[in-house]
């Protein structure tokens, strides 16, 4: 049998990817990639670069427990600071609740290629939030 903190684990959403945003990514993935050792790696097609930031799995996922993987982009409208993503099942269905409960979608869902789909939203304190929903789900 389950404990309430075990339940509680199982229907979280969990944070699995941040982002940095950048006038000049070249110039900043340098800077990370000295500082922390990390990898930078562009997304074909996509003005976008992976952030690896711990040992992965051939798919990009974290092996270390408790690590996340993160992207670089040009700083935008919607991207000014950086911000984490949260990953979830249903992306449609979590901005329709997020609505619900005062926050604002500020960019809709869009396709990452064949990977999945990213959105933003504004919480009620004006934080910029990621979604990422995985193309299977």
């Amino acid at each position: 049998m389950l404990n309430s903190g075990q339940i509680r684990a199982i229907l979280m959403d969990s944070v699995t990817h941040f982002e940095i945003p950048a006038k000049d990514p070249k110039k900043a993935s340098a800077f990370y990639g000295k500082a922390f050792g990390w990898q930078f790696n562009q997304y074909p097609g996509f003005e976008y670069w992976s952030i690896g930031t711990t040992m992965s799995d051939q798919m990009g996922r974290p092996t270390s427990p408790g690590s996340i993987n993160g992207g670089m982009g040009k700083k935008s409208a919607t991207l000014k600071v950086p911000t984490v993503t949260v990953s979830v099942s249903d992306i449609d269905g979590t901005l329709a609740n997020i609505k619900k409960l005062g926050g604002k979608v500020v960019e809709k869902k869009t396709a990452v290629g064949d990977m999945g789909f990213t959105a933003y939203f504004t919480d009620p304190e004006g934080n910029v939030i990621g979604l990422y929903q995985d193309a299977g789900k």
